[in-house]
């Protein structure tokens, strides 16, 4: 048994779960795209990946349900900036200080746009999982909408982020770390990319922009 699975409680982890819950139904109007839906996703897939790679699932399944809460502060932000209330929520559950600053550093290590090759394997299970939410053939099309309206941003804004974050990782091989998931979803990950990346040079053709003016 890990020294995180002994010091966090079943108890724990359900008051943790619960207060995530709450937050996200009270602020279900603000968090179109990381609400609920979102975070018990990325709870489930990361506990599946972490159990696959030997890292400590308990740890995993605790920073999956708080990776995201930065957006409960502040749209359009950064895991930084749910520091705070992240750890206020792992303390008012009980979990011990030590171990929610290794939540903490998991959630920013797993982060999309500053994470590498050789992350921590809790990382790597939390990663994979907030990963393949972005990689599904819906997310485009159902969630993509959803996560504009929720930031603020524009659709270039978003297309030149999701190209310029994910190509990088994509193409030196890490997109996924977990072998079975890069052979399961890959395809995946590379048609989505593709779209996005031929969403950016459509931005560039006054056509399209003109049509875009037409129907907004």
């Amino acid at each position: 048994m890990s020294t995180v699975t002994k010091a966090v409680t079943a108890q724990a982890i359900s008051e943790v779960r619960g207060e995530v819950w709450r937050l996200c139904r009270d602020l279900a109007a603000k968090l179109q795209f990381h609400g609920w839906h979102h975070v018990s996703f990325v709870r489930d897939k990361a506990v599946h990946f972490a159990r696959r790679n030997g890292s400590d699932v308990t740890l995993v399944e605790v920073a999956a349900l708080v990776h995201d809460v930065n957006y409960m502060v502040r749209r359009n932000s950064l895991p930084v900036d749910g520091r705070r209330l992240r750890l206020d929520i792992l303390a008012r559950a009980g979990v011990p200080d030590d171990v929610a600053a290794r939540v903490d550093a998991v959630v920013e290590e797993a982060e999309m746009r500053t994470r590498h090759r050789d992350i921590s394997l809790e990382a790597q299970a939390l990663s994979d999982a907030d990963t393949l939410f972005k990689a599904l053939p819906v997310t485009p099309v159902v969630l993509a909408p959803k996560y504009l309206e929720e930031n603020g941003i524009t659709l270039k804004e978003l297309a030149h982020k999701i190209v310029g974050e994910q190509r990088g990782k994509h193409d030196a091989g890490y997109y996924f770390y977990d072998p079975e998931a890069a052979a399961t979803y890959s395809r995946w990950a590379t048609a989505n990319l593709e779209l996005w990346s031929c969403i950016v040079e459509s931005l560039d053709d006054p056509t399209v922009t003109e049509l875009l003016s037409a129907v907004s």
